[in-house]
């Protein structure tokens, strides 16, 4: 499959969310600025101030004085980041890979889904589409590798631009140096010697653009000719079932942080609830001040919305939090989800509650002691001993097959113990036996039970079973492997009854 990748650039994009929120602001001159060294500074503006020759970087008084009618609002530097991570997140239904580009771009890994679409065409059309219906100034651009796709969004001359499979080099050609991201200085000797646009240098020999710009210009070149490989990191969108709950003073108390906990709990399930859900994990993050995040987790054995059993089970843990300076965020993750019908917590329905309360009682011991201290095992349809069981998923999980009438012990070892035995010959069960150093006389004996090898899984030697008990009244599960009559027979222990 030919490796693809979609450059988006959102040349208007903090301005084109605010006209988003205000509609009345669409086509009108505004900018957006901060403060800076004293003075406040654009730092976006919207496409209708470009027109009017406003740029980012200017004085807001300047810029007012070239259209007195210009408005002006605050911006906020962290809005960019976070819209530019939710749009990424909108691209996962175009792609599974979707890496954010800051501070206004979109990189995607578009390999095998173009034809989804019917093409790369439609599916570019589709792309930039949706995002101008939203009311965003899009530029895009498809090719081989990430740098040309970026090149081609931000310096081509089209909206949107599909570079052929290994043209890359061609699609260069017309667009300055800037395309190629280097360096204002690189980019300064390149202009002063002649070369506005890549073709003039692009094919020149690399020895001599070496000795001239040094070996970021050649980097450059080669992520965007496809030589050097280029890296994306994809965005881990967020869980679908998430609350969260900021603070308006930093939290560190563990009161504090159990009645943040008990809110989101409540928000969670008033969610649950409206879409029939249960939650079979949680993750519950504190989001301190200095930017560090604590987080405690639960698993529960069946799906629950229970606020109070829950909290009971994030209560065990919220010690191990560590408030440091203070949580200003809380947020409470829903990973794992399942169907949890009304019924099913009905307290009139006896067996119903009778399942609910076995499974908190499990969930709250899990939180004790860790949830690998608890197994539930079915019977599988398997004769061989290690594989006539297995461990199932859930408490509602039903068993395939019922378990066998023939006598099976309590305890049966995962791997069978080599013994040494004392036994009459030819098919007679053990007089005594050794194991981890201890002699067993053997009072009583029941046997033999035949037990082939399943030959569609693998081969080996058959197994004579034999149920013993010793002087102490212990009672132990024995085999010999393979026939009787072989000179030296191996003899193992796999299991103790009750």
């Amino acid at each position: 499959m030919h490796t693809r990748y979609a450059a988006i650039w959102f040349p208007y994009l903090i301005a084109d969310r605010m006209a988003r929120r205000r509609p009345e602001l669409y086509g009108k001159p505004f900018v957006l600025a901060a403060p800076e060294q004293g003075r406040m500074k654009v730092t976006a503006v919207s496409a209708a101030a470009r027109a009017e020759g406003i740029a980012p970087g200017r004085v807001v008084a300047d810029c007012r004085a070239i259209l007195p009618e210009l408005r002006v609002f605050d911006d906020r530097p962290e809005q960019a980041g976070k819209l530019l991570y939710a749009l990424a997140e909108w691209g996962l239904r175009y792609t599974p890979v979707a890496a954010v580009d800051p501070p206004d771009g979109l990189l995607l890994d578009i390999s095998g889904c173009p034809h989804l679409w019917g093409g790369e065409q439609l599916y570019l059309e589709a792309l930039t589409g949706e995002l101008e219906g939203y009311g965003y100034h899009v530029r895009a651009a498809i090719a081989d590798t990430m740098a040309t796709a970026w090149a081609v969004s931000r310096y081509g001359q089209q909206r949107a631009t599909i570079v052929p499979p290994d043209e890359q080099a061609a699609a260069l050609h017309p667009l300055p140096p800037a395309a190629l991201r280097l360096e204002p200085a690189t980019r300064e000797r390149l202009e002063k010697l002649g070369f506005y646009r890549i073709g003039r240098f692009i094919h020149l020999p690399r020895p001599a653009l070496r000795r001239r710009f040094g070996e970021a210009l050649l980097r450059r070149m080669d992520l965007a000719l496809g030589h050097t490989p280029g890296v994306i990191r994809p965005i881990e969108p967020a869980a679908p079932h998430t609350e969260r709950l900021p603070c308006l003073e930093s939290i560190r108390t563990a009161t504090g942080i159990e009645i943040a906990l008990q809110r989101l709990l409540e928000a969670l399930h008033r969610r649950l609830e409206r879409e029939g859900k249960g939650l079979r994990s949680g993750i519950f993050k504190g989001h301190r001040v200095d930017g560090q995040i604590r987080q405690i987790a639960v698993a529960t054995t069946r799906p629950s919305r229970n606020v109070a059993h829950l909290f009971k089970l994030f209560a065990l843990q919220i010690s191990r939090l560590e408030p440091d300076l203070g949580f200003e965020l809380f947020t409470l993750e829903a990973p794992v989800v399942e169907a949890l019908p009304p019924g099913q917590e009905t307290l009139w329905e006896m067996s119903s509650h009778r399942d609910s309360a076995i499974a908190e009682l499990l969930d709250r011991i899990a939180g004790k002691i860790g949830p690998q201290a608890i197994r539930r095992y079915l019977p599988d349809e398997h004769y061989w001993p290690e594989r006539s069981y297995k461990v199932a998923a859930s408490l509602q999980e039903q068993p395939a097959a019922a378990w066998p009438d023939h006598r099976r012990p309590l305890h049966l070892l995962p791997r069978p113990e080599r013994i040494r035995v004392a036994a009459p010959i030819p098919d007679y069960p053990p007089m005594l036996f050794v194991y981890k150093g201890k002699i067993h006389k053997v009072s009583k004996a029941d046997g033999p039970e035949r037990i082939e090898q399943e030959w569609w899984i693998e081969t080996g030697q058959q197994r004579d079973y034999y149920i013993v008990e010793d002087e102490t009244g212990g009672r132990y599960w024995l085999f010999r492997s393979g026939h009787y009559d072989q000179q030296k027979p191996e003899w193992f222990l796999h299991g103790f009854f009750a």
